[in-house]
């Protein structure tokens, strides 16, 4: 792990340790304690792990982290099936990588049905950076040929655009819910320093995502979600936003915007 990683993996479970209380794992609660949470020495006895190795890890020391382990610690941290992801993924135990070769050719497949879609769609990478989108989508936020490629990222307009946050008609509740997707795939991009560069230069942009983030809320990729915009021409329109991750190309989403009901 990178120390970047061993960072984010340490605060990481400081905050979920933080937030379970004797409790909630069916401890005592014995004296008033002065700091809140569980103390490190009963994550490590209910994950049935040393108290040193644990301190460790929460300290970002460069140790060996086995995924067997890790999932004792998730076990007693009560975390959820996209939290614990999310922690081996931190830890450096990412999904096979998949040949670049084949990787173009799904590219220029999807692109080509983005631009045949009478739907807004777009193509995005793993890092949630613009690869094709269309003209029904231009409609919706705005020509994305005209921004820069560095601006050409889902994470980095929803918080600095202020076409997104005019488009979006419960700004702050669907932007929370963006950060704690990418959130997800940030821990699993095993120290790509594009990552860091993107959230470096979100965070110095946006007051909202500098606070937001050090929630490190994380929360399931849905294959649809359910969001309401403010098309330019129809006005407020409920859109069913479905994904799909395209075979033999794990790291690529396909996104399409269904209007319910249609509009014309």
């Amino acid at each position: 792990m990178t120390l970047d990683a061993r960072k984010e993996l340490a605060v990481f479970l400081t905050s979920r340790r933080a937030r379970l209380g004797p409790a909630d794992v069916g401890l005592p609660s014995g004296a008033r304690r002065r700091a809140r949470g569980l103390r490190r020495e009963e994550v490590a006895a209910l994950a049935g792990i040393g108290v040193t190795w644990y301190t460790w890890l929460e300290q970002a020391r460069p140790i060996r982290v086995s995924a067997s382990a890790l999932e004792r610690v998730a076990d007693a941290l009560r975390l959820g099936s996209t939290e614990r992801a999310h922690l081996l993924a931190l830890a450096g135990h990412p999904a096979p990588a998949v040949e670049s070769a084949a990787i173009g050719r799904v590219v220029d497949d999807l692109s080509a049905l983005v631009g045949s879609l009478t739907l807004p769609a777009y193509l995005k990478t793993k890092r949630w950076d613009l690869l094709a989108w269309n003209e029904p989508l231009c409609q919706l936020f705005g020509d994305f040929s005209s921004l820069p490629a560095e601006a050409r990222n889902q994470l980095w307009l929803t918080f600095t655009s202020p076409l997104y946050r005019e488009r979006m008609a419960d700004w702050e509740i669907d932007a929370r819910d963006v950060l704690a997707r990418f959130r997800v795939d940030f821990g699993r991009s095993n120290g790509d320093p594009g990552f860091a560069t993107l959230v470096a230069r979100t965070a110095a942009a946006s007051p909202e995502f500098r606070a937001w983030w050090a929630h490190h809320d994380v929360v399931a990729d849905r294959s649809t979600v359910r969001k309401t915009l403010r098309h330019p021409v129809h006005g407020e329109v409920p859109y069913n936003i479905t994904s799909f991750t395209p075979d033999g190309a794990p790291d690529l989403r396909l996104t399409i915007f269904r209007p319910e009901p249609p509009v014309v």
